[in-house]
């Protein structure tokens, strides 16, 4: 299986940390968050990463991962020349993900505390459809929100940001999808925003009765705002900590 690390965006949330450098390069305790994601990849044996980045400040990130070499994985690089959204970033690795094979995909601003390898690994043998990762928050009306099937993991029904959501279990940014994903996002039309957005490609995926959730137990944060970056920084000090002593 491959990996995509999509860590476009100008990260105006964070500014003005962010004004002259990409926000996935910023840090979190030890580590710029980029080297957080790439470990999850990692950890669950998947080594041949795409980073895709906008062109404003791309060398921060080929400057911080290189070859990747020096962090056990391969690492590609895709420029985003303009902001059309996820889903406009990840059809920019069609070529990087061989017919037939499957990818996960994680947004560049994403940490969890266990990582990805219990959601991911299953599915380490292929699977066919999309499978996008939950987890159940107390303000679920800032999130797209999944609906499941009675007594399964399927998902047939995903809200942006509801008014009054159905469930707590909010969709992050953590996706494995087959290859027809692409094909997929072909046939997109952009949002009201100009954007080819990444809820559209997972409800194509629930429209064919193809789309399962995986849930995340753990912190888990998106690093996006001043304040969650601060708080992201507290929870990797504290889990390190917790690690080593155990």
């Amino acid at each position: 299986m491959r990996g995509v690390i999509l860590a476009g965006g100008l990260g105006t949330r964070l500014r003005p940390l962010s004004l002259v450098i990409n926000k996935a390069a910023l840090p979190v305790y030890d580590k710029p968050i980029i080297y957080h994601i790439v470990e999850y990849f990692r950890e669950v044996g998947i080594t041949d990463i795409m980073v895709v980045t906008g062109k404003e400040f791309s060398g921060d990130l080929v400057n911080l991962l290189g070859s990747g070499s020096n962090l056990g994985v391969k690492c590609s690089y895709r420029i985003q020349d303009s902001a059309n959204g996820i889903a406009g970033a990840l059809s920019l690795c069609k070529d990087f993900v061989p017919a037939g094979e499957n990818v996960v995909v994680m947004l560049g601003d994403n940490l969890l505390e266990n990582g990805i390898k219990q959601q991911v690994s299953k599915y380490m043998g292929g699977f066919e459809g999309a499978v996008v990762c939950v987890k159940e928050v107390p303000d679920p009306h800032r999130f797209g929100v999944a609906t499941l099937e009675a007594g399964s993991n399927k998902v047939i029904n995903i809200v942006e940001k509801p008014k009054q959501p159905e469930t707590n279990l909010a969709v992050i940014g953590v996706y494995m999808y087959d290859s027809q994903v692409f094909d997929i996002i072909k046939g997109l039309t952009p949002s009201a925003r100009g954007e080819y957005e990444i809820t559209d490609v997972n409800r194509a995926y629930m429209q064919l009765g193809n789309l399962k959730c995986e849930r995340v137990e753990g912190w888990w944060t998106d690093a996006g705002t001043i304040e969650s970056l601060y708080e992201a920084g507290i929870l990797m000090h504290d889990l390190r900590k917790r690690t080593r002593k155990e």
